[in-house]
């Protein structure tokens, strides 16, 4: 049984490392093209951290393995809220009184409540795929629309300075970001079916399912990019991307993972889904509610309490 352990971290590794030169190439590859900054930090590097969720589930999905990837959006989502921002909080206070998230935040809150009302429809299938892209689209829509209506300063400077970008490097030469895409596109698939794998031969041999094996080792294990990204933001006392990272991804999460992998198969729901995890997914984000909109710091007893 040490074997299938070993391959799932390996499996875990590779995801971690190809998703983050993924990150680097796609990154300098937009800003060596022309692509503002700002928009380049909206789209591939809030959406960069969730590339191994999306692989994992669709791999999850090709190889009858539905529950595996359901369990791993949800239990990610969760992982997202209270280990990701729980962690870091209790190493640095994190001055999220200072953020305004308060749109993005609602509208996490209503992707989650849609997503739970298309669970109790007992499958995830083509139509509710397409509802979750749409709601999707919108949200995007959105946030290029107030990008360019209020931050058109902030976006010039940025454009003018690309090292304030996550992954971002000006001297880096074309064949090294072909290398890093070439690496990313290479390695989230394998390590994706490694990790696959290996967490369904563990969750045989302890006699549960790959739901609950989702819901766990391979959900905590997919949130590290989130982990790893706020702890950075923690220590530097950026509190908007620690907040604005975790809400992006749970929003893209539930929106175009679950969007993308239901297209391809139906996924049923098990009725433990509708009667616990979900629930727990919510409560978890409600939970937040007040750093939000009643201007709390997230201090070092939040981060016990996440």
């Amino acid at each position: 049984m040490i074997l299938p352990w070993l391959f799932s971290a390996l499996g875990l590794v590779i995801l971690l490392l190809a998703g983050d030169a993924l990150v680097k190439g796609a990154v300098n590859l937009s800003l060596r093209v022309g692509i503002p900054a700002l928009i380049v930090s909206l789209t591939i590097v809030a959406f960069g951290t969730s590339a191994p969720e999306l692989i994992i589930s669709i791999n999850a999905v090709l190889d009858g393995k539905p529950g595996l990837a359901l369990g791993n959006v949800v239990g990610s989502n969760t992982a997202n809220i209270l280990l990701v921002l729980g962690l870091p909080a209790m190493l640095a206070v994190m001055h999220t009184s200072q953020c305004n998230t308060r749109k993005s935040y609602m509208f996490m809150i209503a992707a989650s409540v849609i997503f739970i009302g298309l669970a109790f429809r007992g499958v995830f299938d083509i139509w509710a795929g397409v509802i979750l892209l749409a709601v999707l689209a919108l949200v995007l829509a959105d946030a290029f629309r107030d990008a360019h209506r209020h931050s058109k300063e902030a976006a010039l400077i940025a454009a003018d300075d690309p090292e304030d970008v996550e992954g971002a490097d000006p001297d880096m030469p074309w064949w090294q970001i072909g290398v890093f895409l070439v690496l990313g596109l290479i390695g989230l698939p394998l390590g994706a079916d490694i990790l696959v794998d290996n967490a369904s031969i563990i969750a045989r041999e302890f006699g549960v399912g790959d739901a609950v094996i989702g819901l766990t080792l391979v959900a905590v294990g997919t949130s590290l990019p989130e982990l790893a990204t706020t702890v950075m933001a923690a220590l530097r006392r950026q509190a908007d991307v620690a907040l604005g990272n975790v809400i992006g991804s749970n929003m893209f999460n539930l929106l175009a993972i679950i969007g993308v992998a239901s297209l391809i198969a139906p996924i049923p729901v098990d009725p433990e889904f509708l009667r616990f995890d979900l629930w727990v997914m919510l409560g978890a984000s409600i939970l937040i509610f007040p750093l939000v909109f009643l201007a709390r710091d997230l201090t070092r007893i939040w981060g016990v309490v996440l």
